[in-house]
């Protein structure tokens, strides 16, 4: 049996969470003997819209079996998913729930589907973590992902519906990177407006961007200890990054997404070799760190040892 050839698109590899996507999909490829190649996008969508289209229109010994990709920008590349398609080149969305993928799959017999994390419930889960860290009420720094990230639209939704209504937002935007915060959050701290407001607590979308936060209150001058003291938030909770902040103090919480592009890649491999059908869309379910419980317990705790 020919052996399979995997093309894995990512948005970046500054991320924790994009590094550990590329990490555990490199480990599943060699369980499977499957050839993968990862490329990266360096954040730009335009770039990833034409290295996928190089692959898809390069030489028919150089054509992956599929490709795997998690959007740079708020597109799914429809265009290039069907051309994809029509070469016999299956298509999988990660993260990102493409709306062409019913029709294609009416169309064409190639593996196509989609897998991602409920981010709304990322969402609805974050919003209930600021509940219990601000149990009074209060001030919210809230550093959302990039605009045109429908990721990020579904975690800020599902952390409105969640979010208590004595807690007041200030939203702000990164890259999903720790650069990318730092830069934002250290733009506005030089505000006199940012002086004179009260934050009680930051959440961020992405764990590097919550330390991107951490970075940018390290370097004021003044009232550097206030800034520090602020308990930050963050999402992807992975082992060695979000979780260890955890466990360090350095974040209050965090939410754990698990990668998929290794799930992806066993589907689609034992689709490809047994024949078995894939679903349309699968869906991977976050979970709290720490548990919604215990975050109550050591925010009441804490509030208690100040009084």
């Amino acid at each position: 049996m020919k052996r399979l050839n995997f093309l894995l698109s990512l948005t970046n590899n500054d991320n924790d969470y994009q590094q550990e996507q590329a990490a555990a999909a490199e480990k599943t490829a060699r369980a499977l003997g499957v050839d993968l190649k990862i490329i990266h996008a360096n954040n730009d969508a335009i770039t990833q819209s034409q290295q996928l289209l190089e692959s898809v229109q390069g030489p028919a010994s150089l054509k992956p079996d599929a490709i795997l990709f998690e959007p740079a920008g708020g597109t799914g590349f429809p265009q290039v998913a069907r051309a994809a398609a029509a070469s016999g080149i299956g298509w999988v969305a990660l993260n990102y729930d493409a709306d062409y993928i019913p029709r294609l799959r009416s169309e064409f017999k190639v593996p196509i589907f989609s897998i991602s994390s409920d981010h709304e419930e990322v969402g609805e889960i974050q919003g209930k973590q600021f509940a219990a860290l601000l149990p009074q009420g209060g001030s919210l720094l809230y550093i959302e992902g990039p605009a045109n990230s429908s990721a990020a639209k579904e975690r800020s939704a599902g952390m409105n519906r969640t979010k208590p209504a004595n807690i007041q937002v200030k939203s702000m935007r990164g890259n999903w990177t720790e650069e990318s915060s730092y830069k934002t959050v250290t733009s506005w701290l030089r505000l006199r407006t940012s002086q004179e407001t009260r934050i009680d607590l930051v959440g961020a979308q992405d764990d590097s961007m919550a330390m991107g936060a951490r970075k940018a209150f390290g370097e004021i001058a003044a009232d550097r200890e206030r800034w520090m003291n602020i308990p930050l938030t963050g999402c992807d909770g992975m082992p060695k990054t979000g979780q260890a902040w955890v466990r360090s103090g350095l974040l209050a919480a965090t939410i754990y997404i698990r990668p998929n592009a290794d799930l992806a890649l066993e589907m689609l491999t034992e689709s490809i070799r047994s024949g078995a059908p894939l679903p349309e869309r699968k869906v991977t379910a976050p979970e709290s760190i720490p548990t919604l419980i215990d975050l109550s317990l050591a925010r009441k705790k804490a509030l208690a040892a100040k009084r």
